[in-house]
């Protein structure tokens, strides 16, 4: 019997040291653990997610966009008149380095490589994102009007000329 209450005292003992180093060294790899790796740009375009659209004369606009990580937004936008889809385009959004970027993607052009637009400017309701290279257009702008509007609009240089195209937006 007191063997069997030695051996016990002695797990316990044990088993509250092992205990309180097993805590000190969960201490220590928290405290030198690498930062969890945070985006702040992206969290300022998450206005940008769900979806939008517009109807008008012309056609429907829609656009959607969803998060697929904390560093990734993925966005997809259609033009529909009638039946028939006459314009598409597929948009990476993607923070990299302290750097965010508007990649997109058209069939059809491009030899089915994205375009990339660098953010130039933002607030907690705008983000500019522009690419001088290209023609058109070079500059994208997202205007967050409502927490359930917003305005788009692209511009640059369309047969040596200027232009620009506004697009109206409603969440959906």
């Amino acid at each position: 019997m007191n063997r069997t209450l030695t051996l016990l005292s002695t797990a316990i003992v044990c088993g509250a040291v092992l205990s309180c180093n097993s805590k000190k060294e969960t201490e220590s790899i928290a405290t030198n653990a690498p930062d969890v790796k945070t985006y702040p740009l992206m969290k300022k375009a998450a206005w940008l997610i769900g979806s939008w659209g517009n109807t008008t004369p012309e056609g429907i606009l829609t656009e959607k966009w969803n998060k697929e990580n904390d560093s990734v937004y993925h966005g997809e936008s259609y033009f529909v008149i009638g039946k028939d889809t006459v314009f598409s385009e597929s948009i990476q959004l993607e923070e990299s380095n302290g750097k965010l970027v508007y990649n997109v993607t058209v069939p059809g052009q491009n030899n089915g490589q994205a375009t990339p637009f660098e953010l130039t400017s933002s607030s907690d309701s705008q983000m500019i994102f522009e690419n001088l290279k290209h023609d058109f257009p070079s500059k994208i702008t997202y205007n967050k009007i409502t927490n359930d509007s917003l305005v788009a609009e692209i511009s640059g240089m369309q047969k040596g000329k200027p232009a620009t195209e506004t697009f109206e937006m409603k969440r959906q």
